[in-house]
């Protein structure tokens, strides 16, 4: 009920009245039915708009500490999650990316619609990474179409590492639903799903028009930083280097 408050009176009117989203290819998503929504993920604002643009609820996962902190700010936190269409993370015996898997099964199988991001974290830079494979094993053990997502514009509503963005409207494109029936019984062949990942990747690639890096957004997100540090370390040397130049300039001509 909460979720459809938020969507209906609460956040979703005013996003609307105020960003006026577009979008493309809703005809894709079935009225009715278990499908996977496979995103490409700029923004944290990426959650809101997308789900904004369907008649029907979208769940995804979220990390589980969002539903169990104490106190009051913990029950607001639980309450605005769960009913923003987010489920926690069930990691009873399992790790994270098997708790995600468990807790997204049991969405498909309720029949409902289950968003991912196959990249596994939000696109520093606007580029397109990776998929990792855990969309292609529900979709698989699940028996369920993937519909390919792009969310455009978000990053720049709601850019990483910033409170606050410029205006523009963001568009969110449905693509037409990738059937993977064919390798039923394959999901623990890392090849098949290496493969199936990467026709996902292809086809949000070409729905977002983004610039594809084939590396994982986490590894690069790294490399970034350590360039950033290497460049600070040598912009350090040069000044020092400077510094010491300066200082025996006078004691030369003194001499």
């Amino acid at each position: 009920m909460f979720y459809w408050f938020l969507k209906w009176i609460a956040i979703g009117p005013v996003l609307r009245i105020v960003f006026r989203p577009q979008v493309e290819g809703v005809h894709n998503v079935p009225d009715s039915g278990p499908a996977i929504l496979a995103s490409n993920h700029l923004s944290y604002a990426d959650w809101l708009f997308m789900p904004l643009t369907l008649t029907r609820r979208v769940t995804f996962v979220a990390k589980a500490e969002y539903f169990t902190t104490p106190g009051i700010k913990g029950w607001f936190q639980k309450l605005f999650f769960s009913g923003a269409g987010q489920v926690p993370i069930d990691r009873g015996g399992a790790d994270a990316a098997a708790g995600a898997l468990m807790s997204a099964k049991r969405v498909l199988g309720e029949g409902d619609l289950f968003g991912i991001y196959p990249e596994g974290t939000r696109s520093h830079d606007g580029k397109l990474y990776r998929g990792k494979t855990g969309v292609a094993r529900l979709a698989l053990e699940s028996k369920v179409p993937v519909i390919p997502v792009a969310v455009v514009g978000t990053d720049v509503v709601a850019p990483p590492g910033k409170k606050f963005g410029s205006f523009t409207r963001p568009v969110v494109r449905f693509g037409k639903p990738l059937d993977f029936s064919r390798y039923a019984g394959m999901e623990n062949d890392r090849y098949i799903l290496r493969s199936i990942t990467d026709e996902i990747m292809y086809e949000i690639m070409r729905l977002s028009g983004q610039e594809y890096v084939d590396l994982y957004a986490s590894k690069a997100k790294e490399l970034d930083k350590e360039k950033a540090r290497q460049a600070e370390r040598e912009r350090a040397e040069r000044e020092k280097a400077a510094r010491e130049q300066a200082e025996d300039g006078p004691e030369q001509k003194a001499s």
